[in-house]
């Protein structure tokens, strides 16, 4: 029987999908021993932290170089823990940079490794597959069109669906949403997604609050600002101006619910605000040294996940210096103001969802857990 299991999830998302898998782990085995890197979400379903993901949320070539130190030093204790624990299996969740180094030295250790949302080898990097193929016994991927890419390669890859049709609901109606954060509940409401890493949202916030200024005004909308949970209310009143704007922790799906229309940071926020069908701007920008080495190597067209599920921009994208505060405004107005536009976009996003197969993925990630590491 399998006994201990080992973790790592390195960002905000890894800690959401990853507590759904730590939860039926321990409903399928209330005496296995779950430890590793995780967040908030983990260790309330039963995981013992060794790291917090706060700990290792570091995005872009620059931002990374800038924390090598820090990450080496994780990497060495978490080697060490490996080591001493001996773990039935090693369960990786996305975070490539680091989880990918980590799966061989799991293997050289004789742990079972298991991956579960694929790094994007689809937008760049393709040549990590082959990587992949002797250092990772099951690949579990959240995508369908993931399975054939790591097939032609000799990888053992299943298409287990998206933990977010597992997770994705809000716990108050539009009305309890706005008394307890204040929000006019007779005006509709712009949200702002500005992300979960301080690199991110000290690029991109100034300017989604120029264009939420322009835009709440010309609508006479509300505005709120999605906080991660990882983050302070008190880091944005120190560091912007957010006069008059609304800052909600702990219920961004309600603002992604409740919006008429949103600013989204590039990411999986983007995938699920299209999940509820409201319209939205994808937005990134980041160190132009990140930037410029992202447009060599990204070989897709889009960089909004909701969009490439899609198939096809069906959002707009505002990348890098494209992301100002008159252009997004400009975008979004247009599409406001017109009914019918902003009605085709709703109808796109909700064909997004069909793409995503069924419920339960945490569910059959842990019983591929406990079939590989029992092998």
């Amino acid at each position: 029987m399998v006994q201990r299991v080992m973790i790592i999830a390195g960002e905000a998302s890894g800690d959401l999908h990853g507590s759904g898998v730590v939860r039926e782990l321990k409903r399928m085995n209330p005496n296995i021993e779950i430890f590793g890197v995780g967040g908030d979400n983990m260790r309330r379903e039963g995981m013992q932290l060794i790291y917090h993901v706060r700990e290792l949320s570091f995005m872009g070539f620059a931002e990374v170089l800038k924390h090598l130190p820090v990450i080496r030093s994780v990497k060495r204790a978490l080697e060490m823990i490996l080591k001493y624990r001996k773990p039935d299996a090693v369960l990786l969740i996305d975070y490539p940079g680091f989880n990918l180094r980590f799966a061989r030295t799991a293997k050289l250790n004789g742990a079972k490794v298991v991956y579960y949302i694929s790094p994007q080898v689809w937008a760049w990097h393709r040549s990590r597959i082959k990587k992949m193929r002797g250092a990772v016994d099951k690949m579990l991927v959240v995508f369908p069109f993931e399975v054939d890419l790591y097939h032609k390669e000799g990888v053992d890859a299943e298409f287990v669906g998206h933990p977010l049709l597992e997770v994705l609901s809000s716990s108050l109606d539009r009305k309890g949403f706005c008394k307890r954060y204040g929000i006019d509940p007779t005006k509709k409401l712009l949200g702002l997604l500005p992300g979960s890493r301080k690199q991110e949202i000290e690029k991109i916030l100034p300017e989604m609050l120029k264009a939420a200024r322009t835009i709440a005004e010309d609508q006479d909308m509300e505005i709120a600002v999605a906080v991660a949970p990882t983050l302070e209310a008190r880091y944005f009143e120190t560091f912007y101006n957010v006069a008059g704007v609304h800052l909600v922790k702990g219920a961004s799906y309600e603002v992604m619910q409740h919006a008429e229309f949103a600013l989204v940071t590039s990411g999986t926020a983007t995938l699920e605000t299209g999940l509820f069908g409201t319209p939205m701007l994808v937005v990134y920008k980041t160190s132009w040294l990140t930037y410029l080495i992202g447009r060599v190597l990204i070989r897709v067209k889009n960089i909004g996940l909701v969009n490439i599920v899609a198939g096809r921009r069906i959002v707009p994208e505002f990348i890098q210096h494209r992301a100002t505060g008159p252009a997004m405004a400009k975008e979004a107005l247009r599409i406001l103001r017109d009914k019918s536009l902003l009605e085709s976009v709703k109808q796109e996003l909700s064909k997004v969802r069909e793409r995503l197969g069924e419920a339960g993925a945490s569910h059959r990630v842990a019983e591929r857990i406990l079939n590989v590491a029992s092998v």
